[in-house]
């Protein structure tokens, strides 16, 4: 049975209550589960929060005793693009602006910049897969997509091979790879009209918007953008594009992070849960404990920091 955590973001002392609340116990260094069960983290374990070193030392000793899973989230793979550099263009895949410095910052002042300690958490990132289908349960950090996960799985020869220096430079360049790991990681989102853009919690400009393409049962784009509070008249009152339109999910259920959300905890449906409750903004680190059930049940989320449950 999984437990599957969202968003960490450096929050060390919402991860110990959260473990700690889901009976884990820290024995020679390493949190370990009740039996029978195993941590699954979704990701974003880094940047934004004031314990980047105890966050990823936690979990990869948890990782190493076999008591967690780690699937990687957009700020583990910018972490390797920002440490990559094409050699072909004299810049790192993802340039260090100004902008992505800032994002980074906190990952960076506790590892230092270009370290060996830097380079050896960007190493440790590389072998994270980037969806999880556990048999009666997929995990991935933004959306779920059986095209993406086998075309990245395909390209890294495994679901845990290595995404070295090669293998990201076709992951930034080659388009097919490039839309695959963006989903996965990013999940799906939709070009705002000329001029218009979101501003996230950071007070970062998106020109985008992203989408809860499992919200099927929704008629209008403004119904599943994920936006700010105040920012819904960005997105024009149009039809969803036919491009960006999902069925209903079937099959396992789909468990992620990334989204941002806040207010009481929901599920969006009895397949699909997002468990990234924005623990890095003051809101719950959150948690969905699996007993093999197709159907999710909302009495199964756990949250510690801020507990909306």
């Amino acid at each position: 049975m999984y437990d599957v955590i969202g968003d960490v973001h450096g929050q060390g002392g919402k991860l110990k209550a959260l473990l700690a609340k889901m009976g884990y116990v820290n024995r020679a260094g390493a949190w370990h589960a009740p039996q029978g069960r195993q941590a699954v983290f979704v990701g974003d374990l880094i940047d934004r929060g004031p314990d980047q070193l105890e966050v990823l030392d936690a979990v990869r000793r948890m990782v190493d005793a076999g008591q967690a899973r780690v699937v990687m989230g957009n700020h583990e793979f910018n972490a390797i693009g920002y440490a990559v550099r094409d050699p072909a263009a004299g810049e790192y895949l993802r340039p260090r602006s100004d902008k992505n410095r800032m994002q980074h910052a906190a990952f960076l002042a506790a590892v230092g910049e270009d370290s060996a300690r830097h380079r050896e958490w960007v190493g440790w990132f590389r072998g994270m897969p980037l969806a999880l289908d556990l048999g009666g349960l997929r995990a991935v950090h933004a959306w779920w997509g059986d095209a993406a996960r086998h075309a990245v799985t395909q390209a890294r020869g495994g679901e845990i091979g290595l995404l070295d220096d090669e293998l990201m430079m076709a992951i930034y360049h080659d388009p097919a790879l490039k839309s695959a790991r963006k989903l996965l990681t990013c999940g799906v989102e939709w070009e705002l009209p000329a001029g218009s853009f979101i501003e996230d919690k950071e007070g970062h400009k998106h020109p985008d918007a992203r989408l809860a393409v499992w919200r099927h049962e929704a008629k209008q784009l403004r119904e599943i953008a994920i936006v700010p509070p105040g920012s819904e008249h960005l997105v024009p009152d149009l039809p969803i594009p036919d491009d960006v339109r999902h069925g209903p999910v079937t099959g396992a259920p789909i468990l992620f992070g990334h989204h941002w959300f806040s207010g009481p905890l929901k599920l969006e449906s009895p397949k699909v849960a997002c468990l990234d409750w924005s623990a890095a903004k003051g809101g719950p680190l959150v948690a969905y404990r699996w007993e093999g059930e197709q159907e999710l049940q909302h009495g199964h989320l756990v949250a510690a920091g801020r507990d909306l449950s």
